[in-house]
């Protein structure tokens, strides 16, 4: 049997600084003055968050993940260029305090103005902490070396006065295989890890968010759900009030699913998601006949 793994994603927000909000507006790399005013700048700012789509955590207690360095590489530059590193502090994250939506800042720092394709993390040790103590080290393969290599389908530009976002989806459901019985704590016997990751420019991406619920109106905590194209772009688990929510979902018309153990699958069809804004979507489960 197979368990339903968590999706945790990194989110990185590059931002282009706000220089001379009133002065006039300027082709970005220009260094002549215009009536006065000093030149704009050639960096913006850059700020990586790390998020997780939440964890079934009924047996999960903790989810540690530590993340070595990060690197980004300009449009059409290849590995012998030299890349532009963000950080080289190493940081460890409890993914499972990082659920629906909530972020947490892992590095702010100046990025030089231009188009970036390509992003490269590295990775230390990932521990995951079950509810009966039990603790299992996970290697990501090359991860401290050669590091993570993420295409970003659609580049992201840091220019100054304009923020642009730029959404790591690490799904853990394909990259998480579960060695054992993962219906108890005491079946899961390790874990084998492969990552699969997606890269999504996040100022042409939007959100799903919504509650899952019963035909009593009861929250339905740990409930699924997921956006279906061609195969299975996103998925979450409803927290404790029932609420979910999907980030980073490229802007397009997907069929959307929930459920829960005992209750019937629910899908809606036509669910538009639009760039830079967030889709409602309540589901209401009703109980499997007996």
């Amino acid at each position: 049997m197979k368990i339903q793994v968590p999706i945790f994603a990194l989110i990185i927000i590059l931002s282009g600084a706000l220089l001379n909000s009133c002065s006039e507006t300027r082709i970005a790399g220009d260094s002549d003055e215009i009536s006065g005013n000093k030149p704009m700048s050639k960096s913006g700012s850059i700020v990586v968050k790390i998020t997780d789509s939440p964890f079934p955590i009924d047996l999960i207690k903790e989810a540690n993940v530590v993340i070595t360095k990060i690197e980004v590489f300009k449009t059409n530059e290849k590995d012998s260029v030299p890349v532009i590193t963000l950080t080289e502090k190493p940081d460890t994250f409890n993914l499972v305090n990082l659920r629906n939506g909530i972020t947490k800042e892992m590095v702010k720092t100046e990025l030089p103005i231009g188009s970036y394709s390509r992003i490269r993390m590295y990775t230390g040790d990932a521990v995951v902490i079950l509810k009966d103590g039990r603790k299992f080290s996970l290697k990501i393969p090359s991860g401290p070396q050669t590091g993570i290599k993420i295409s970003i389908d659609s580049p992201v530009l840091v220019v100054s006065g304009l923020t642009t976002e730029l959404l790591l989806d690490f799904d853990l459901e394909k990259s998480f295989i579960v060695q054992g019985n993962p219906d108890t704590p005491a079946g899961i016997k390790g874990f084998h890890f492969q990552p699969v990751v997606r890269a999504v420019n996040n100022s042409k991406a939007g959100t799903l968010a919504g509650t899952v619920k019963n035909d009593s109106l009861k929250a339905l905590a740990n409930a699924k759900v997921w956006l279906k194209k061609d195969t299975i772009v996103a998925s979450a688990f409803a927290n404790a009030n029932g609420t979910y929510a999907l980030i980073g979902i490229p802007a397009g018309t997907y069929v959307a699913f929930a459920t829960h153990t005992g209750y019937d699958t629910v899908s809606v069809n036509n669910v538009k998601i639009v760039s830079a804004n967030q889709t409602t979507l309540n589901f209401t489960l009703k109980a499997k006949k007996k």
